[in-house]
């Protein structure tokens, strides 16, 4: 259930890399350093930036927080251990899972049940079975 006082941080995506993260692994990364006094919010919104052509310019994509990590940027990307910032600390932001790897295109579901998943397929559920 959706409260007028919820609280949305609209976060921006600048590079592609970082948007297929949160649509494929599943989580946003912050660097602490830049993070806004408060990140505490009961969902996350992303804001495409110039990176994405027609598409920029717009939040896009949003999804209730499910908690938030303190991690290390070369535990987010490995394949990067060598960066500058390879040593600096992050909030990791995990979105709701596809856990099934189910395809989706729409889904129709009632905003209890949204706020209340944990995977995708608790979208698809009764609200009695979740």
């Amino acid at each position: 259930m959706t409260y007028p006082e919820d609280r949305v941080l609209v976060a921006v995506i600048n590079r592609r890399r970082d948007l297929r993260c949160a649509m494929d692994e599943h989580w946003y990364r912050i660097p602490v350093r830049r993070a806004p006094s408060s990140i505490e919010a009961e969902y996350v919104a992303f804001f495409l930036s110039r990176a994405f052509g027609a598409e920029n310019g717009a939040v896009r994509y949003f999804c209730r927080l499910q908690g938030i990590e303190l991690v290390y940027r070369r535990w987010l990307l490995p394949g990067e251990a060598d960066h500058a910032r390879a040593d600096d600390r992050y909030y990791r932001l995990p979105p709701i899972l596809n856990t099934s790897r189910r395809i989706v295109t729409f889904i129709r579901t009632p905003w209890e049940q949204f706020a209340r998943a944990r995977t995708i397929d608790d979208l698809y559920r009764p609200l009695d079975a979740t």
